[in-house]
């Protein structure tokens, strides 16, 4: 097992992360909220569109009063068990490819927990009631694939009925989106390897340095030496008795 630094990989993090909050603050400085201030990139399906997001990922929202607390709270645990899992993988030698996917997570966390914890306070847009703009900031989203909405019909659980529309996201979401894409799609590639092992263990059968600790390097070495005697076939003839030798008329006195 060879440990890696994971240096290099939380830098890769916090590249992403910058480019996720430059383009949120460029948004929030330069474009007008909502249709006033679309921006067509490619076509009449990529664009550019300033929303406020008050809840989670791509447009989801939380109804209940301490809906937004809760989620910033449990972004901040999210983020600091996935920087503590990227380290552990990269002790443990994971594969670059998921280490290089747990960045993208870990970067995605990072970046949605600066909106919802500073920009409230920073941007002042948390929501009108808020009982403090801390933690209560709305996230900027602003990347917006036109390809599909109107009406999802009446016979699909739960939604049937309701009008729908493509999300809206930004840096952080794809990032975690891709991360988690990586994962899924190269998972026999990324844990098929032996050698790695996510939780930290040994297979049974394999030589541990407590093991090898137990005797001196003398004794151990002259144990190993004795076992190879014992299993060589050197030794197997030894262990057999001698045949008697000597002339044919000893051998019939002997026998008389």
């Amino acid at each position: 097992m060879i440990q890696k630094n994971p240096l290099k990989y939380f830098l890769f993090a916090l590249l992403l992360i910058g480019i996720d909050q430059a383009s949120k603050l460029a948004v929030h400085h330069y474009m007008q909220p909502g249709f006033a201030g679309q921006i067509a990139l490619i076509g009449d399906w990529f664009k550019l569109h300033y929303v406020l997001n008050p809840g989670m990922a791509f447009g989801m929202q939380l109804s209940h009063n301490y809906g937004k607390l809760i989620l910033s709270v449990f972004r901040l645990v999210a983020m600091t068990g996935i920087g503590w899992y990227l380290v552990h993988l990269a002790r443990q030698g994971a594969p670059n490819g998921l280490l290089w996917a747990m960045s993208m997570i870990l970067a995605g966390a990072v970046g949605n927990v600066i909106d919802s914890t500073f920009y409230g306070v920073m941007l002042g847009n948390a929501p009108y009631g808020s009982i403090t703009p801390w933690f209560h900031g709305q996230v900027i989203d602003m990347v917006f694939v036109d390809v599909w909405e109107g009406f999802i019909p009446d016979w699909v659980p739960l939604w049937g009925g309701q009008y729908y529309s493509t999300p809206i996201f930004n840096i952080a979401d794809s990032c975690i989106f891709i991360g988690v894409c990586l994962i899924l799609f190269f998972q026999r590639r990324f844990f098929r390897d032996h050698t790695f092992d996510p939780d930290g263990q040994l297979p049974p059968d394999a030589p541990t340095n407590a093991t090898a600790a137990v005797l001196p390097t003398g004794e151990f070495t002259e144990e190993v030496t004795d076992n190879q005697q014992e299993h060589s076939p050197v030794a197997a003839i030894e262990g057999q008795p001698t045949p008697e030798l000597g002339s044919e008329e000893d051998r019939a006195k002997k026998g008389d």
